[in-house]
């Protein structure tokens, strides 16, 4: 942020500078050359009549226009650091030795032969030494008339040498001077900067001290400006911050706790109370038929609580941090395969067929436990949510990674609610009755212990087009994932896609 400030100012600083400079440069050089008219025009005026009467006078009557001329162009000559004259006689042009004929613009000439009067222009100097560079100066025209009426054109030529000195002298004066400021904007740029940035670089770094867990950070106060309000700002935000983020640790810790000890608490009676059950649902046979069918109905909703149990007990290891894998050499299309057939009855009785396939070296290091319970949630939901059309499991390997997919064709979700899914106790649709049961956290504890492994489990869905779930696995610890060898996307709505 300095250098960025600093080079804005430097580009701002160097904008206003030239414009400045031009400005000023303009206004001197228009100044100077406009005074070096005016003197060019009175000094003509001066020495024109002078010439006017010398070329009347009595005594140069009986004198040859051409030796007056020539005379007058050499009087000129001996001011010929001052000015240069140019005098066009009836057969010849005379002028000062220094000078050529070039000097006198051509509109000037034609100007004076066709007018009266005075007349100026800028022009060009032009010297006969080849050495000698022109020089811009002015030229000022007029006629001189002898004793009989005669019109012969004159020009004064005067040249700008000390006035383009001056105008240079200027030149690097101004940049010189903007060089200067410049360099004096942007130490006080610099400096300015540093003193307002270094205060709000370390609020910066103390909001990153604290975003990374450091809550006892804080900033230095400093005098009373806005600065040291920032810093206070920032001390209170942390204090404030500081006290919430422990009251949650807190609520959390002891709703961690909650969960736990009454999971844990619910075990016992939930255990006498299974044995009993078990026992009644055995005897259901001699009881008439409406003890008998609540005994059935109490023997199906106590497996259902204490399935529910198991998954409360599992996500409070999670949330302890106690969750641990035990990691063997699994060949994943078995494990599947083994799945799918345990399903395959309760498939049957919701009308629904599983489907099978498997291709490439399915084999990675993974804990088998996990990994069947991950199965098993993804099977029973496609199984629920399939209405009765048929689930296809699919396995691939790569050389990094395994993976699973779950395709049924059932109710689907919408793509927003793909990260829902995984959310505990969440359902698309809360009026919809379960037909296989649950606890509403199968598949938390999926992505759970798939990010145990170091693996993704993704969902896909379309209202009405169904579901896809995938779960993929590197096949070492030592592997990052970075593609599945199988899509998110089923390949039966992507081949829809490609034929529309």
């Amino acid at each position: 942020m300095p250098l960025r400030v600093l080079f804005l100012t430097l580009g701002a600083s160097f904008v206003v500078l030239v414009l400045a400079g031009l400005l000023l440069l303009n206004q001197a050089t228009a100044g100077i050359v406009e005074s070096k008219k005016q003197a060019s025009i009175a000094e003509a005026i001066g020495i024109h009549s002078f010439m006017q009467q010398q070329l009347r006078l009595p005594e140069t009557r009986n004198v040859a226009i051409n030796e007056q001329l020539i005379q007058l162009a050499a009087l000129a000559g001996a001011e010929s650091g001052r000015y240069q004259v140019l005098i066009q006689g009836p057969s010849s042009v005379y002028q000062s030795s220094e000078i050529l004929a070039e000097s006198v613009p051509a509109e000037l000439r034609a100007a004076v032969e066709s007018g009266t009067g005075m007349f100026v222009t800028p022009t060009e100097v032009v010297f006969v030494d080849d050495d000698q560079a022109p020089v811009p100066g002015w030229a000022v025209g007029t006629v001189l008339v002898d004793s009989g009426g005669e019109r012969y054109p004159i020009f004064y030529i005067f040249q700008m040498t000390s006035e383009v000195a001056t105008i240079r002298a200027l030149q690097g004066a101004v940049v010189s001077t903007g060089l200067a400021l410049l360099g004096a904007l942007a130490a006080i740029a610099y400096m300015v900067t540093v003193t307002v940035v270094r205060p709000v670089r370390k609020a910066s770094q103390t909001a990153l001290r604290l975003a990374s867990g450091n809550l006892d950070e804080r900033m230095l106060v400093r005098g009373t400006d806005d600065i040291a309000s920032l810093a206070e700002s920032m001390n209170e935000m942390a204090d404030d911050l500081q006290q919430r983020i422990r009251e949650l640790e807190t609520l959390s810790a002891v709703q961690r706790r909650f969960v736990s000890d009454v999971s844990h608490e619910l075990r016992t009676p939930l255990t006498t109370i299974k044995m009993a059950t078990d026992v009644i649902h055995e005897s259901r046979g001699a009881f008439p038929p409406q003890t008998a069918r609540a005994a059935e109905l109490m023997f199906s909703e106590i497996e259902r609580f204490d399935v529910m149990l198991q998954d409360l007990l599992e996500i409070s290891r999670f949330d302890a941090g106690a969750a641990v894998l035990s990691l063997e050499d699994v060949d994943l299309a078995a494990l599947v395969r083994s799945e799918v057939q345990a399903h395959t009855a309760l498939a049957e009785q919701q009308g629904t067929e599983l489907r099978f396939t498997a291709r490439g070296d399915a084999t990675a290091m993974m804990d088998s436990r996990r990994i069947r319970r991950i199965l098993r949630n993804l099977l029973v939901n496609a199984i629920e949510h399939g209405e009765g059309r048929p689930v296809h499991v699919t396995v691939a390997g790569d050389e990094d990674s395994v993976a699973v997919t779950v395709r049924d064709h059932g109710v689907g979700f919408p793509a927003a609610q793909a990260a829902q899914v995984f959310e505990r106790f969440w359902r698309a649709d809360p009026s919809r009755t379960r037909v296989v049961g649950g606890s509403g956290l199968g598949l938390a504890i999926s992505l759970e212990d798939a990010r145990l492994h170091d693996g993704w489990l993704s969902a896909w869905g379309r209202p009405g087009k169904g579901a896809q779930f995938r779960l993929t696995l590197p096949k070492d610890t030592d592997t990052a994932l970075t593609s599945s060898p199988l899509p998110i996307i089923p390949t039966d709505v992507t081949a829809r896609r490609t034929d529309t």
